[in-house]
């Protein structure tokens, strides 16, 4: 925004108004190609104890699919298109900068807020987007692949089965897998209460802090990991082990991409095990995956016989309204309905 009003339009912030914030987001949706870019980079780096602006950022990219890179398909600057969740997100970082400004008395009004008809840029839907989860196909064979890798490298793999019931079963992020300076998942992080029920604890999204109920299922995960470690079957008050150590070297694992490139061989691997047996359809599907979808498929799956207020908590979303979003009987049952619709009269 900032660059977009002193290089294109000449102006300042403070004189902006409802049609300029307008002009804005079809300039968005059409910017010129030297403010494109085929490749994310950082917008800053560090050189020379500096942190100076990195001449290769663009405020645009481009994106492609994963099945459209795993097919060698390469970015091209006509491909750019601005999606409605980025076009949202523009609106909704905008009316968070104005309104930002009001308060410390910069401006007197918030030009996006006067903008009555954002549908002109903004889709709107009819209901929820669908939850992007794997089916249960997919996940036993995510699992089995995990299994294989176990069975043939347990050095290296019985980690890889641990993560995956991590993410899985108690609905983790993959920024709360890895050790960052806020926060570093350790043994002693499953802990039992006095009624002798078993809590992990972790630290999410906002710097929030949160408990999750630990399923029988996730604590033989866990024995096991912690046998495959030699290290007692459960962890004391005072294990302050790494929960995911690193294969070499000392220390807990401290960056995702390791981690997504670990759970993306696992998803390759069930993929080409399920085209092997005739589910070309299920494999095309995982190629689109991400480890994301765990958690949106381990949340899928408890919604359907777990109290919604219980779900919602293990999970850490701040309302309700977000974890209804994984129920979707209401849309099996209207697609049962129109299931048996005729064309042709009978």
């Amino acid at each position: 925004m900032l660059q977009w009003s002193w290089l294109i339009k000449n102006t300042t912030i403070d004189t902006l108004k409802r049609d300029d914030i307008e002009q804005y987001i079809r300039f968005c949706q059409n910017p010129p190609k030297p403010w494109i870019s085929l490749k994310k980079v950082p917008r800053f780096i560090e050189k020379e104890g500096l942190r100076i602006p990195n001449e290769e950022w663009r405020p645009f990219v481009v994106t492609l699919s994963k099945s459209a890179i795993k097919n060698g398909q390469k970015p091209d600057i006509d491909q750019f298109n601005l999606s409605q969740g980025a076009t949202q997100e523009i609106f909704a970082i905008l009316s968070t900068l104005f309104n930002f400004l009001i308060a410390e008395e910069y401006l007197m009004s918030n030009p996006v807020a006067l903008i009555r008809q954002k549908s002109k840029f903004i889709r709107k839907r009819q209901q929820n987007t669908p939850i992007r989860r794997l089916s249960l196909t997919q996940w036993s064979a995510v699992l089995s692949a995990a299994e294989s890798l176990a069975e043939e490298s347990p050095m290296k793999h019985e980690r890889t089965r641990f993560m995956l019931s991590l993410l899985f079963g108690m609905y983790l992020r993959i920024s709360e897998l890895a050790a960052n300076d806020r926060w570093m998942p350790c043994m002693n992080d499953f802990a039992k209460d006095s009624n002798g029920y078993w809590w992990f604890t972790t630290v999410g999204k906002g710097n929030k802090e949160r408990q999750i109920a630990v399923s029988e299922a996730m604590l033989d995960s866990l024995i096991r990991w912690r046998g495959f470690l030699g290290l007692t079957p459960l962890p004391s008050p005072a294990d302050n082990t790494p929960l995911l150590p690193k294969i070499r070297g000392n220390g807990p694992m401290s960056d995702t991409a390791p981690i997504r490139r670990i759970i993306q061989h696992c998803f390759d691997l069930a993929g080409e095990e399920l085209r092997r047996k005739g589910h070309a359809d299920e494999a095309d599907n995982l190629a689109a995956a991400t480890v994301h979808w765990l958690r949106h498929t381990g949340i899928s799956e408890d919604v359907k016989i777990r109290p919604r207020e219980h779900v919602r908590d293990d999970a850490g979303h701040s309302s309700s309204a977000t974890t209804d979003r994984y129920i979707d009987i209401e849309k099996q049952a209207r697609y049962q309905s129109a299931k048996k619709k005729t064309i042709e009269p009978s």
